[in-house]
């Protein structure tokens, strides 16, 4: 059976589950021995990350790393369009999430509790992940012609950080625009059951979370 070293608020995490959910594969879920970033796990996994996956001999430990070869060994359904320039552009949007949108939210995750909080980062951030939400809005039509319905490799994140947006802008005051076609792309990712499992399960976790550092 597969292994998944994680933590319960891993974003990376929650958005390797929707592609295992997907794919109606079985995975044993642990934490990492000693926690995140120790070096006890870094024993296990040098680089620290998470999440990490164990299969057999195998260790990867970069999630793009895993989700394609997941992909690949276990090919039904698939995750990435047979044509060539469709796959680049499910990979386009996959690595804008993870280098773009990503980034911005995690400046945020450190000053959520009352005395780290600062307006003006909030501020500078809201208008970031605003200028990134139009951003992808722009590329969304294209995806949409492409892809249709499919669930790719390139769109398991965004329903993640729909997550970490709504539960940062609630805690933090801050005013996040979605693009009406972002709405619309983010409604039918939401009737994918993968999707729709993994967000009953990792929102609250998340709403705790926030929850938590806010009241530090």
């Amino acid at each position: 059976m597969l292994k998944i070293y994680s933590i319960p608020p891993s974003l990376y995490s929650a958005k390797l589950r929707i592609l295992l959910r997907h794919k109606g594969l079985e995975w044993n879920e642990v934490l990492p021995p000693g926690g995140y970033g120790s070096d006890e796990y870094k024993q296990i996994v040098p680089t620290g990350n998470i999440p990490a996956l164990v299969d057999g001999s195998l260790l990867l430990a970069d999630t793009e790393a895993i989700a394609e070869y997941l992909n690949e060994k276990y090919p039904d359904p698939p995750m990435l369009p047979s044509d060539l320039a469709q796959r680049a552009q499910a990979r386009q949007l996959s690595r804008f999430h993870d280098t773009r949108l990503e980034p911005e939210l995690r400046k945020l995750f450190a000053h959520v509790s009352p005395e780290t909080q600062d307006p003006a980062l909030n501020a500078t951030q809201c208008a970031a992940i605003n200028a990134k939400l139009v951003q992808i809005a722009a590329v969304l039509p294209a995806r949409v012609s492409a892809f249709g319905s499919m669930l790719t490799l390139g769109d398991c994140g965004f329903p993640i950080s729909q997550v970490w947006i709504d539960a940062l802008a609630g805690a933090l005051g801050m005013d996040i625009h979605w693009p009406n076609v972002f709405k619309d792309y983010l409604s039918a990712l939401h009737e994918h059951v993968a999707v729709q499992t993994e967000l009953a399960d990792y929102r609250p976790k998340i709403a705790d979370w926030v929850a938590s550092k806010a009241a530090a």
